[in-house]
């Protein structure tokens, strides 16, 4: 869609005029209830966005919404919070389907994957910069450099009812699956259930994370970040033979 349209460059992503190319109108207004809902036919369609949101969220829920109408004309849909940026929804979802169609959307591979090639490893503050650039959220970024493929890296996010998700799923050997509760050797459970704010890189032992014979020999980066609502999310680069 983007090529078709000209725009080669993050700062020409105008959301709002690629909606009225594709027959919509953003507007935006306080909404009790949802974050963004989508109105329409099979030629027009209304697309209003939570302006009491902040501004990375009121661009990708305007992303999701024209995913929406390209996926699902003709329905009205109403999306709460829980169901924009929700990586928990499984590949047939019609919300992860606009999900990523906005990901592609703000964040096109195409333009994403040259200043990956400048960037020797993903952390938070190179995956800040890019979000800087594309005006995305850190965590949609880091989604979508672990799913490139060109850095070893999981991201897993903990809640205090334990594993929430993890991506990408399928680019690692099966047996690297992260635990469903955190260990208390890893920086995570620190920021979780201790407040700590340490958010630095630090080299920890495999079996700190994962549960297969053998863990105990392997070595691992983590480094964690906090997210919304007592959450950790937490980016693991794993050694080469967990690559599958």
């Amino acid at each position: 869609m983007l090529i078709n349209l000209g725009i080669s460059e993050p700062k020409e992503i105008d959301l709002e005029a690629i909606a009225y190319c594709q027959g919509a109108i953003v507007e935006y207004e306080p909404l009790d209830g949802c974050e963004a809902m989508i109105v329409g036919d099979e030629k027009r369609a209304i697309i209003t966005v939570n302006s009491r949101s902040g501004d990375e969220r009121r661009r990708f829920s305007v992303a999701h919404e024209i995913g929406h109408w390209h996926h699902h004309r003709g329905r009205r849909l109403f999306c709460a919070a829980g169901d924009i940026g929700n990586p928990r929804h499984d590949a047939l979802n019609p919300e992860r389907q606009a999900d990523d169609f906005a990901s592609d959307l703000i964040l096109p591979e195409f333009m994403l994957r040259p200043l990956a090639m400048k960037i020797r490893k993903v952390t938070i503050a190179t995956a800040s910069d890019i979000a800087t650039e594309f005006n995305a959220s850190l965590t949609a970024t880091l989604i979508k450099l672990a799913k490139l493929d060109r850095f070893p890296i999981m991201l897993v996010c903990h809640g205090l009812d334990g594993l929430r998700w993890w991506s990408p799923q399928g680019r690692f050997r099966e047996w690297w699956w992260p635990a469903k509760q955190l260990d208390k050797q890893t920086y995570a459970y620190e920021m979780l259930f201790n407040g700590s704010n340490d958010g630095h890189p630090h080299k920890i032992d495999a079996d700190a994370w994962f549960n297969f014979k053998g863990a105990d020999r392997s070595e691992i980066t983590e480094q964690s970040l906090r997210l919304p609502g007592n959450q950790i999310l937490s980016i693991l680069t794993l050694p080469d033979q967990a690559i599958g």
